[in-house]
């Protein structure tokens, strides 16, 4: 301290001798909020609604004209291919699941996000490339369709003609063997998986009977079956022993329902695809033995002109009963040719069917659509008609039943 320090009067300084500070607080925040700002005001007239997102063109091309009658009827077709009369989420997520990998060949799917809210939203558009082979196939002729609230449903044609007989393959007899024994192979579970969906198509003869289940996007696959020569059924989701358990899928017909709610399931699952000449239970055994709730769905069934395939697979089903009473081509499954999924179980089975074929002139064998399945039915197949023994379309064994 100096001395002039001490001979100062109190309260009062010197003058010049002030030190001058600079507030360093409130010049940070000054500077932070002027950043601040800045960005907000870019953000709010920036004209980027992605926000970075990575973007993809892809052109969508709409389909061609078609005549007004045809129009009409594949605009509800299409429209009933995207309903979502469900049982709630957890069967949306099962269908959904199911028809992932059973979606129609030459389409891929992409997620569009919308860049303003995130929004994502699954897309099926058709695929670039040489790899989307156009659909082969007749198409339905509208007159064998009904147009509903459920979707398209088919129909006796005003002329009288049944889909079964207008959508059935020609039997073609063996030379010089008119009464050779009959045999109708049928391989189900297919529109599941694309891949093995395809190998049946492709490489089953024409005879053999596909069907398809109700799930997914299975309308050109359909068509591709026919185009092939095949017959196509429809699988029907039936209450098994064990349901809720074991779940056939969305849309089960159940004991447990009323007949008009079991009806409009049935509506819906028919309203899947377009082209086939009947219906094959999947699971059932509950249902199929029960006759008040089965006898509604084998009549409708009858009326429109359809038949009716029971997969064997249940002793205790009153199908064969019902629809003798009721008029309705009917056929049933004598030997399920993959219960043990093996090639050797497979080739002894096969022959097993033979046998009941020569003894009975008629039998019906059926398979899941398992590579094991389909390789060794396309094997046998090609060397039945040397051992005398003639492959025939479902039609052609459900029809010859229905005359006798």
């Amino acid at each position: 301290m100096s001395t002039d320090d001490l001979n100062t009067p109190l309260g009062q300084q010197r003058k010049g001798s002030r030190k001058v500070r600079i507030p360093v607080g409130p010049a940070i925040a000054g500077v932070l909020a002027l950043f601040l700002g800045t960005f907000v005001l870019w953000a709010v007239i920036g004209d980027d609604p992605f926000g970075g997102e990575p973007v993809a063109v892809v052109p969508i091309h709409g389909p061609s004209a078609e005549n007004s009658a045809a129009k009409d009827f594949h605009q509800a077709a299409a429209a009933s291919a995207t309903s979502e009369r469900y049982d709630g989420p957890a069967q949306q997520q099962a269908s959904a699941a199911k028809g992932k990998d059973a979606a129609a060949p030459g389409t891929t799917t992409v997620n569009i996000i919308n860049g303003m809210t995130g929004a994502r939203q699954e897309v099926t558009i058709p695929a670039g490339g040489n790899n989307s082979a156009p659909s082969s196939g007749a198409a339905v002729d509208p007159k064998f369709v009904e147009i509903t609230p459920q979707g398209p449903l088919p129909k006796i044609a005003a002329d009288g003609v049944r889909p079964a007989d207008a959508f059935a393959q020609p039997v073609k007899p063996i030379p010089g063997k008119p009464d050779a024994p009959r045999i109708a192979l049928i391989v189900s579970g297919l529109g599941v998986s694309a891949k093995l969906t395809g190998d049946a198509v492709a490489n089953l003869p024409g005879p053999v009977t596909l069907a398809f289940v109700p799930y997914g996007n299975n309308a050109d696959w359909v068509a591709r079956a026919r185009g092939a020569g095949h017959e196509v059924l429809l699988q029907v989701p039936m209450e098994p022993f064990d349901y809720p358990n074991n779940d056939p899928g969305p849309e089960t017909l159940l004991t447990s329902l009323a007949p008009q709610q079991n009806m409009d399931r049935l509506h819906w699952v028919m309203s899947r695809v377009q082209g086939y000449v009947g219906l094959v239970d999947m699971m059932g055994a509950r249902f199929t033995a029960s006759e008040a709730a089965f006898a509604p769905v084998l009549h409708e069934i009858a009326k429109r002109g359809l038949i009716f395939v029971d997969d064997g697979a249940n002793p205790r089903s009153v199908a064969g009963r019902i629809a003798g009473a009721g008029n309705l081509p009917f056929a049933k499954a004598d030997i399920v040719i993959d219960a043990v999924p093996t090639s050797d179980q497979i080739d002894q089975a096969l022959g097993q069917l033979e046998a009941a074929a020569r003894e009975h002139r008629v039998a019906v064998g059926i398979a899941s659509a398992l590579p094991v399945s389909i390789e060794q039915i396309a094997k046998w197949a090609k060397a039945a008609e040397s051992r005398g023994v003639l492959l025939v379309p479902i039609t052609a064994v459900a029809l010859k039943d229905k005359q006798s």
